[in-house]
């Protein structure tokens, strides 16, 4: 019988002995209600991975004690689980090692002996249709992209704090059969053919709700002015439930992640605050960098180094299904397209993990280019000096961790004036 075996057998024997010995005299406290365990089982339950109590049920009108916690969390450990679920499992099992060793799971052996290095990624096809109109056909333009992504995100255990963690990133460009990627303003690039590139490489620590990242890795801000990696350190505080959190960070960022001179890459430094409060949340932070000779059009100056730039973000919870969140973004040493933001109402949303689930959204954006790190956004973009309009999308859940999206730009170019159309269609396969 193998090992793997034996060790399920156990650990359901065990369990099932624990929940009858100690169901009397419970000696562990109650799990905090805004606890993120309570929203992993409910994930884990509608996977089917755990069952509950034997009555279906998960005792909604109280708080689940740590012991009992830890019981579903053994149980679960014996299932055979990949992706996201499997995700969650190790998640639980490390929040409630102690009970799970006083129940007779040895988790921390078994993970040190079976996952010491666990892969997680996507495979990701994106079609991408750009309009420009123009009063006559020299002026109006088209292109399209037709690339497919294959990305691993390794993640290895060094101890019970910290972890080194990866992200390789593979493109092909469909349209001309090459081996190309895309820089931070959606330009294409050339990568050396047939390669994988480390995008990321940081060994990460965890003390409480403390976190430390060491080497290159990506900003608090990459879902609205800062979708770069930088080489460098962080520190960040944020608490498992409500209250506020900060994060710190500096390095340096390649020049091609900014669209700078080749030859100079930018030191880069940020800080700010967030807070959560509910179903509110928001954060304030500071990004500078420092540079050589930045776009013609940054500033009078044409050897402005500088660029001080102010973000707000926050969103909102109407309820389960509807949310609002949006941004504004001002770099206060440019004189020219220096302000950015985006409002966005958002219905549902796909779940990778269950089929049938749907989102959609609507939003305006209105994107100065000087105003971003690197952008993020898909279809109104910071191509030439940016970008203003409306967009639409929405994303599926087709199978299990196959997520379709599809979204509709229709804006204006911020320098030349001319309308732009934007379809871009996307199917992620998760792993």
């Amino acid at each position: 019988m193998n090992k793997k075996l034996v060790s399920a057998l156990t650990t359901a024997l065990v369990v099932g002995a624990a929940s009858t010995t100690f169901a009397a005299s419970n000696p562990f406290s109650d799990v905090p209600a805004d606890h993120w365990a309570y929203d992993a089982v409910t994930q884990l339950a509608d996977d089917g991975v755990i069952e509950g109590y034997g009555d279906s049920t998960f005792k909604g009108n109280r708080n689940i004690t740590r012991y009992e916690m830890a019981q579903m969390v053994a149980k679960a450990m014996t299932k055979s689980t990949s992706g996201v679920d499997k995700a969650l499992v190790d998640k639980l099992a490390a929040e409630f090692a102690e009970e799970l060793n006083n129940l007779g799971v040895r988790v921390a052996n078994l993970e040190r002996n079976a996952d010491m290095v666990q892969w997680h990624g996507t495979a990701e096809y994106t079609f991408q249709h750009y309009m420009t109109e123009g009063k006559n056909d020299k002026e109006a333009g088209k292109d399209s992209r037709n690339n497919l992504l294959i990305r691993f995100e390794p993640s290895a255990e060094v101890n019970a704090h910290w972890h080194v963690k990866a992200r390789l990133d593979a493109n092909t460009n469909l349209s001309k059969d090459t081996s190309k990627g895309y820089d931070a303003y959606g330009n294409e690039v050339a990568e050396d053919q047939g390669n994988v590139a480390l995008k990321r490489v940081y060994a990460e620590g965890k003390y409480g709700n403390w976190t430390v990242k060491l080497g290159k890795f990506a900003t608090p801000d990459d879902d609205t002015i800062a979708d770069t990696p930088y080489s460098g350190a962080e520190v960040a505080y944020k608490p498992a439930g409500d209250g506020l959190n900060f994060a710190v960070g500096a390095g340096r960022l390649a020049a091609n992640a900014i669209a700078i001179s080749d030859e100079q890459a930018s030191n880069y430094q940020y800080a700010g605050l967030g807070f959560k409060k509910s179903k509110l949340w928001g954060a304030v932070r500071f990004h500078h960098l420092n540079a050589a000779y930045y776009q013609k059009a940054y500033a009078k100056d044409v050897k402005a180094e500088d660029a001080n730039i102010w973000l707000a973000k926050g969103g909102y919870n109407f309820s389960k299904n509807v949310a609002i969140k949006g941004f504004y973004a001002q770099n206060t040493e440019a004189d020219y397209y220096k302000k950015a933001g985006s409002v966005e109402l958002d219905y549902k949303g796909a779940q990778a993990e269950n089929a049938g689930t749907w989102g959609a959204w609507v939003a305006y954006r209105h994107f100065g280019r000087n105003a971003f790190v690197a952008s993020p956004w898909d279809v109104i973009n910071i191509d030439n000096m940016g970008e203003k309009g409306w967009e639409v999308g929405g994303n599926y859940a087709m199978f299990k961790n196959t997520i379709l999206t599809l979204r509709y730009g229709n804006g204006k170019d911020l320098q030349t004036k001319q309308k732009v159309h934007n379809l871009f269609g996307r199917v992620n396969f998760l792993f």
